[in-house]
């Protein structure tokens, strides 16, 4: 066996403890990431919308892809 091998059955604990996290807290870490991105945006006073925006949906199909949501139980990203 090699190092990989070993260091990924020693983390595959930790990544589903991760996943079961994602998916009973899900919601709220996506209100914690519109309102992350709210705040900044206003303190950029919209200078960066664009790419905050972008930065969040991206976070958000992270968050989907943790949790287990990508297996065609999630509605598809806009």
């Amino acid at each position: 066996m090699g190092f990989m091998d070993t260091l990924k059955a020693k983390l595959a604990p930790a990544k589903e403890k991760v996943s079961d996290l994602a998916q009973q807290h899900g919601e709220k870490i996506e209100h914690g990431l519109d309102k992350a991105a709210k705040t900044v945006d206003t303190k950029t006073k919209g200078k960066y919308s664009s790419k905050i925006e972008s930065g969040t949906g991206r976070a958000k199909q992270a968050l989907d892809r943790v949790a287990h949501k990508d297996d065609g139980t999630a509605p598809p990203a806009s």
